[in-house]
């Protein structure tokens, strides 16, 4: 196996509470997965990340993490975990793990401890500061900064037993670790050897351009409501590349090869990623970006979405092509748990549901980068279609919808936001088949199934050799069988076009042109396919025959097609 094996390799996300559920308590667990594995197989993946699944509170759907060595008995045990590892391994697939190091849970021991004194040896594992000179400590606008928290309100909790205030970036049940201490590396690089050692083939690492912070903390720039944009402050900041090549060193060093590392990264910039992922510097593999999945977003942010601008989403997405075309990697992804549904946001998931999710699909997986898949995306699964405020579980969507009441935005306003773009639309359960709760549980699923499983669903496509996942599992095989799909130049083609997203893979002298319409109206591709055989298409059966031309390609509504030259 190459160094670089996950170049060709494509990475399935398993959100486990809404996977599986095996013991009918409504909530996904690793025994779940595990029996779910031929699914994946049949797919053609070749890695699997799990999204965390250590001890939590549940504060923020694991991603507040209360002990790394421990499984959350929600999903099972360690021994539910080797079980699920070693099936994974005799199937041909690796299990990527979610390593979130960037704050832990309130309830960690190292920050029981850390919270226990002002002199207790940890107190410096975490971000601890006195109040804002001149304030009442408490009151409003005596926090150390005037951050504003990712998910609403001030960035910094007052614990009153020490005076003192501890930085949240996210919900404030996850303050941060300070990684300007050696001793905290330290122990989360002991963390991921230990995994490491039990068998796990790599890390998909959260937010991980969050941990190094501009010193001396300071106020950032004023947004409206009284707090601040602290972003650029703790954003790739001024130690990222030398904690991440000091983990490389610590956790990776002779292990080279057999692992993927994967860093989320809010914000990076392609300069940086280029960075980040250049081989030679031993940081990560691939990170993952978030502009192009920002790009719908309105004057009020994520909850304001507008119609999709596909000139600007090309731009960006060939901006990142380009960028790392000579050195470093793009991750390619639509969908993950803090996405909505890639066929209710960007598709049609109306009138061309299946041909757009496919169409969707081909411009993603066929570009220059590693693929990912997250659960149920392979099935073309739509939008939850909550209608009500109590039916979301989401702690950003909460927060966000008190934020904007309190703007005084309108509530017809607020609710399609939700509806549009919040997490809880990717959380439903996976879809297995017609049955009450899709398959998922005998129990009450915790979030509830989207209504359309009962058309929409995995064994109905099984059957359909034109289905959705038909078509992902072609793309998976392409990628594994035609070289030019991992390793081929990139070149964007009709940049200005508002219907077609049309590019050229070349290796070798083998081409590969992709031309889709992303659409409800007819399109015409103007590229020279003249000497291309046509080798994959996402209408199946309903598809009109066409030669490739010389010039231009008719495309019908979301129709996608796919030439190769050798």
């Amino acid at each position: 196996m190459s160094d670089d094996w996950w170049k060709s390799a494509v990475v399935y996300q398993v959100y486990p509470r809404s996977f599986q559920d095996s013991d009918g308590d409504g909530i996904g667990d690793l025994a779940g997965i595990r029996s779910r594995l031929d699914h994946l197989e049949w797919l053609g993946v070749d890695v699997i990340w799990l999204s965390p699944i250590y001890a939590s509170p549940q504060a923020d759907n694991g991603y507040d993490i209360s002990d790394y060595q421990a499984i959350d008995p929600t999903f099972g045990d360690l021994e539910d975990f080797d079980a699920l590892l070693t099936a994974a391994h005799a199937r041909g697939m690796k299990i990527v793990m979610d390593l979130v190091v960037n704050h832990t849970s309130d309830e960690h021991p190292w920050f029981l401890e850390s919270r226990a004194s002002k002199r207790s040896p940890k107190r410096d594992w975490y971000w601890w500061r006195p109040p804002r000179p001149g304030f009442e400590p408490g009151a409003t606008g005596a926090e150390p900064t005037n951050w504003r928290a990712f998910f609403s309100g001030p960035s910094w909790a007052f614990d009153e037993e020490s005076g003192e205030y501890y930085l949240h970036l996210f919900h404030q049940k996850q303050p941060d670790l300070n990684w300007e201490n050696p001793e905290v590396r330290q122990a989360v690089y002991a963390m991921m050897n230990w995994w490491l050692d039990r068998g796990v083939d790599g890390f998909r690492m959260d937010v991980i351009n969050l941990i190094s912070k501009t010193l001396p903390l300071r106020d950032g720039e004023p947004l409206a409501g009284g707090l601040g944009n602290g972003f650029p402050l703790y954003a790739c900041g001024p130690r990222n590349h030398e904690f991440l090549h000091e983990m490389h060193r610590e956790v990776f060093e002779g292990r080279e090869g057999r692992f993927l590392t994967v860093g989320e990264m809010p914000g990076v910039t392609v300069d940086d990623a280029v960075l980040f992922t250049d081989p030679e510097r031993r940081e990560v593999d691939m990170v993952f970006q978030f502009e192009h999945v920002d790009v719908d977003h309105g004057p009020l942010g994520k909850f304001d979405p507008q119609p999709l601008d596909l000139v600007r989403l090309k731009s960006i997405l060939g901006r990142w092509q380009s960028a790392l075309a000579e050195r470093g990697w793009n991750s390619l992804y639509w969908d993950n748990h803090d996405q909505p549904r890639v066929v209710s946001r960007f598709g049609d998931d109306r009138d061309h549901w299946a041909a757009s999710a496919k169409a969707l699909a081909a411009v993603l997986h066929l570009q220059r980068g590693t693929p990912y898949i997250y659960q149920g995306e392979e099935l073309g699964m739509t939008n939850a279609g909550f209608t009500s405020i109590d039916e979301y579980h989401d702690i950003e969507s909460l927060g966000a919808y008190d934020e904007l009441r309190e703007m005084d935005v309108p509530i017809e306003r607020i609710m399609d936001g939700l509806a549009a773009q919040s997490r809880d639309n990717a959380r439903t359960p996976v879809q297995w088949d017609a049955s009450p709760h899709a398959g998922f549980t005998t129990g009450t699923p915790w979030l509830p199934v989207t209504a359309n499983h009962t058309w929409l669903n995995a064994e109905a496509q099984r059957a359909d050799p034109d289905s959705v996942s038909a078509f992902y599992r072609a793309l998976i095989a392409l990628r594994h069988s035609e070289d030019v799909v991992a390793h081929g130049t990139f070149e964007m083609l009709l940049p200005e076009d508002p219907q077609v997203f049309a590019f050229r893979r070349t290796l070798d002298g083998t081409v590969m042109t992709v031309a889709a319409n992303l659409s409800g109206d007819d399109a015409v591709a103007r590229v020279d396919v003249a000497q291309g055989a046509l080798l994959l298409h996402n209408l199946g059966s309903d598809a009109t025959p066409y030669p490739a031309g010389a010039g231009e390609i008719p495309l019908g509504p979301w129709e996608a097609r796919v030439y190769l030259h050798r």
